[in-house]
């Protein structure tokens, strides 16, 4: 029952207001990349060229196949959510009850009504093996490889996102739209392209639509954030824009031999996708939500998650490959982190987690649902997750009902992608404490997205030694699903 010592300073300290980090712009070439920062993928001859490629070879060939994670940022406890206790000591059990579902025998949290009632749906993991996972950076098992932590190793940051190896081995559904996309609150809370490179980073979606405002604990501020990333400035029109571009990649040509770190090449494929994003508009009409008839804006709600859930439909529906939507208010851990700081957004789980779980339960439904309404469910994977679980037994830095970081087991749920579900896989032990049956590792995530997504297990993509890594280290797919 170890390891759930609070290592990081709580939300609200730490925040290094003056510390420079991430993209500096200090110039005009550092204006172009940040704004061009983020459009991952593969252009459109680039894309004719790897398909014909795996054409060729007799692999596998991008499908409309798409994967929807939302990464429940903090690690949500798994014995409050979808693996209750209801028979054991309170200490144990959590302040929550349960609930009956749609599938015969299988109870879960009281605040998830409406995922109970179509449960059916759904398959719950409650043996998923979080050994080694953390959070800031979260990658262990947005990347499946247990070796992706960058707080005990050094190379940790450089495992590839299991999205940017999508981006490079399948590519978008549609050759003018970025293969993998984020609404990102934090850095530190997603994955990132590493051993592959720049161009197979997320696209950031949240600079390039209008979302509402939220403040680190939750509150909306009422504002509404710019949506001016794809949009052509005033007196610019498509042939200058082309214009530009080629100039600019002459001049950049000139640099090209002095570059070693591939931000070059990476700033390419940035400005090609740029180019194709903005002309062609598609990703444009499909960030804008205004586009969607009022019953279905209606239909998620107004809440910032809720409409990042609508746009990522939107966003599959266009040609996105995988998105990752991350369900924190909070830069910092996590708004799911509720082990009992007593200061928001970590209040323990009836003050932390209790106003969590029916948004939660909302956002998740209406998304399947919806995605089943547009006929896209048996294309598209959806899961949810976070990093790991929670500790069996509450009480934590001296609150009342908080329980801490654990990484001996946690739980997640999943539909669509035309899998098997209506089932629950693996257990628990009585406690919730440990493992009992089916552990599910970070690798056997990646390696059933990667059968998902049509994406061949034996393949390879080289580190800057040349030296080939697989995508699949260690991991099958789940048998159970397929």
């Amino acid at each position: 029952m170890q390891d759930h010592i609070h290592n990081h300073d709580h939300a609200f300290t730490g925040l290094n207001a003056r510390v420079r980090e991430g993209l500096v712009m200090q110039n005009r070439r550092g204006m172009l990349k940040a704004s061009l920062a983020g459009m991952a993928g593969l252009s459109l001859p680039q894309l004719m060229r790897v398909r014909a490629e795996a054409a060729q070879s007799g692999q596998p060939v991008g499908s409309g196949k798409s994967v929807i994670l939302l990464w429940m940022a903090g690690g949500p406890s798994h014995i409050d959510t979808w693996d209750p206790k209801p028979d054991r000591p309170f200490i144990n059990r959590g302040p929550f009850g349960v609930t009956q579902t749609a599938q015969p025998g299988v109870i879960i949290c009281e605040h998830l009504p409406k995922q109970a009632a179509m449960l059916d749906k759904f398959t719950v993991i409650r043996s998923v093996d979080p050994r080694k996972s953390s959070h800031e950076p979260n990658m262990v098992f947005q990347t499946g490889n247990r070796e992706a932590a960058p707080r005990t190793n050094p190379k940790g940051h450089l495992y590839p996102a299991i999205g940017s190896v999508v981006a490079k081995m399948h590519g978008p559904n549609h050759p003018s739209m970025p293969p993998y996309a984020a609404f990102m609150r934090s850095r530190s809370h997603l994955a990132f392209a590493g051993y592959l490179g720049k161009q197979y980073d997320p696209f950031i979606a949240n600079h390039a639509t209008r979302l509402p405002v939220y403040t680190k604990v939750g509150v909306d501020t009422g504002r509404v954030s710019g949506a001016d990333l794809l949009r052509i400035p005033t007196g610019l029109d498509a042939n200058r824009l082309t214009t530009r571009q080629s100039l600019v990649q002459q001049f950049d040509r000139l640099r090209k031999d002095l570059d070693q770190s591939g931000s070059m090449d990476a700033l390419d494929s940035y400005q090609q996708k740029a180019v194709d994003m903005v002309l062609g508009q598609r990703a444009q009409r499909a960030l804008d939500v205004r586009k969607e008839p009022a019953s279905v804006r209606e239909r998620y709600g107004k809440h910032l998650w809720c409409q990042q859930a609508l746009l990522a439909r939107r966003l599959i529906q266009a040609g996105v490959s995988f998105i990752t939507l991350d369900l924190s208010y909070h830069t910092a851990s996590g708004t799911w982190d509720t082990h009992g700081d007593n200061i928001p957004p970590y209040g323990g789980i009836s003050k932390g987690l209790g106003p969590l779980l029916p948004l939660f339960d909302h956002l998740v439904t209406t998304l399947v649902s919806d995605l089943d309404d547009h006929g896209l469910l048996d294309d598209c994977l959806v899961i949810a997750m976070g990093e790991f679980g929670r500790t069996p037994n509450m009480g934590t830095q001296g609150s009342t009902d908080g329980r801490n970081h654990y990484t001996a087991i946690s739980g997640l749920t999943m539909a669509g992608g035309g899998l098997r579900h209506g089932q629950v896989i693996g257990s628990s032990e009585r406690d919730g404490g440990h493992i009992k049956e089916r552990p599910v590792t970070p690798g056997d995530l990646a390696a059933t997205i990667y059968r998902h997504m049509d994406v061949p297990l034996d393949a390879t993509y080289l580190d800057p030694r040349g030296r080939p890594r697989y995508v699949v280290e260690e991991g099958e797919p789940i048998a159970e699903l397929f």
